[in-house]
């Protein structure tokens, strides 16, 4: 039998509940890993180690009366610092909530737990979940594993950590601009971006702790080392919240593809509106090589009728912004609205400022624009089943902290690009609501992970996972490795 942190988290439970090995053995294991690899990593910012222990303990005696409580039953796991659980602290990194207790958990949690599953503790995240790094004045800095220099990513930073040092073998994260994605790359593990609406954001921070409005663009989704965990994670998760739980359902197709040879693959490889460094090419060249050696169709010129990458990067950050601002004080509004004066002002501080100030008027018009791209996809998915893309245009990179994220710059290929085009890629899938999935292809001359982004129709999401499997039996046929702690 393997070490449990290489088995899934649904084969855990199976162990757990035909008494092959316990819950508190299982328990035990994943916190002798943290105690021994955390504190170089600072993934896990909130532990519940007694808590848990009781509650593996109660798990293990339901075993013995043949008791099953779920799919995970008496499976520790973690959770991103943003959702809430009842009794425990949700901050989301920001001052202003260090002292806050939740008085309610989040349905995604919720799910999980009545699943059978027991929170052990939560990740880190950058500040109010609003940067590709995972950094805070709370919980402080969280390092990637394969180069602790590094950042693992944001904004589920902690949870793509812990999940490639084995740490904690399933997550919850949330994504509004590749916060499931680009974590999952740099840290080499799976991470599904849900279309939207499927599964329920209330209870995550931000918005501010009891709001009860859905949040536009962002989503909720399962992160992990097993494929076959996010699929069965996922058959968890989706589901209506409960205002709409009375006449509402949601029952994902089941997947499609058989063989890779079925596939009739878009590749957009790389861009000049935003450059990818030659190491995530190569990946994406790698992933297409086992695609084509396997008998799918690729077509590297296929496009969206009209689509472009900045015309769609123009449209989600100008929602994104909308939706990222909302909460903004009246304060912060007065000093953003100088920067609105130019429009024609194309740096991203500006972008920001004009999409958080909009009208309400603009905002529609911005969501008729996204209506419309929504359909254009539609039409695509058509004549392609998936879209092959970069997850983000970098590998993980060293940490930069000295400067706001909008002054920031990153070197792709020896050159300099604004520090937000990080969001540009991810933002294909976001602004339109599709499932995309950030699948692990290999590793750089340096030793870090790369990815590729698959996207699919709205509501694919299952067949996008069946097609990760097929691609994982190729490129992984031995599973994810583990970084040298």
């Amino acid at each position: 039998m393997p070490p449990f942190h290489e088995m899934s988290s649904f084969a855990l439970a199976d162990g757990i509940r035909s008494r092959t090995f316990t819950a508190v053995a299982v328990l035990d294991h994943f916190l002798d890993r943290i105690e021994r690899f955390n504190p170089d990593l600072n993934a896990i910012v909130v532990l519940r180690a007694d808590d848990a222990r009781r509650q593996a303990e109660a798990a293990d005696a339901a075993a013995e009366r043949g008791e099953d409580w779920g799919s995970l039953h008496g499976v520790p796991m973690t959770i991103k610092e943003t959702f809430e659980i009842e009794g425990w602290p949700t901050t989301a990194g920001f001052e202003k909530l260090r002292d806050h207790v939740s008085t309610r958990t989040a349905p995604a949690v919720q799910r999980l737990q009545a699943a059978g599953a027991i929170i052990l503790g939560k990740t880190n995240v950058p500040e109010l979940a609003g940067d590709l790094q995972s950094f805070n004045s709370i919980y402080g800095t969280s390092n990637n594993p394969w180069d602790t220099s590094r950042t693992p990513g944001g904004s589920s930073g902690g949870a793509a950590a812990a999940l490639a040092a084995g740490l904690t073998p399933l997550e919850l994260g949330s994504d509004i601009g590749g916060s499931i994605r680009t974590p999952s790359a740099f840290c080499g593990i799976y991470g599904l971006k849900t279309t939207y609406g499927i599964v329920p954001t209330r209870g995550h921070v931000p918005g501010t702790p009891g709001s009860r409005g859905k949040r536009d663009i962002a989503v909720a989704g399962p992160m992990g080392r097993h494929l076959e965990d996010l699929d069965q994670a996922l058959a968890l998760l989706a589901g209506p919240d409960e205002a709409d739980a009375p006449a509402w359902r949601i029952e994902l197709p089941e997947p499609t593809t058989d063989t890779l040879g079925d596939l009739r693959v878009a590749a957009w490889l790389d861009d000049v509106f935003c450059p990818i460094d030659q190491a995530v090419r190569d990946g994406l060249q790698s992933c297409v090589d086992v695609l084509r050696a396997e008998g799918a169709r690729v077509d590297e010129e296929a496009r969206p009728d009209q689509l472009t990458l900045k015309a769609n990067h123009d449209l989600y950050y100008n929602l994104l912004a909308a939706a990222m601002g909302a909460g903004l004080t009246p304060k912060i509004r007065e000093k953003l609205q100088p920067l609105t004066e130019d429009p024609d002002a194309d740096d991203y501080r500006s972008r920001f400022a004009r999409g958080a100030l909009q009208s309400h008027a603009d905002w529609m018009a911005g969501d008729e624009q996204r209506a419309q791209l929504q359909h254009r996809w539609g039409q695509f998915f058509e004549r392609f089943d998936v879209v092959l893309c970069p997850v983000v245009n970098t590998l993980a990179f060293p940490h930069d902290q000295e400067t706001a994220a909008t002054e920031r710059t990153l070197t792709i290929n020896g050159q300099p690009q604004p520090y937000m085009d990080v969001t540009v890629w991810a933002g294909i899938a976001a602004i339109s609501g599709l499932p995309a999935l950030s699948l692990p292809v290999g590793y750089s001359d340096e030793g870090l992970p790369l990815a590729v982004q698959l996207i699919g129709p709205a509501y694919s999401d299952r067949n996008l996972l069946r097609i990760g499997q097929l691609l994982a039996r190729h490129l992984h046929p031995d599973g994810l490795p583990f970084p040298r702690l």
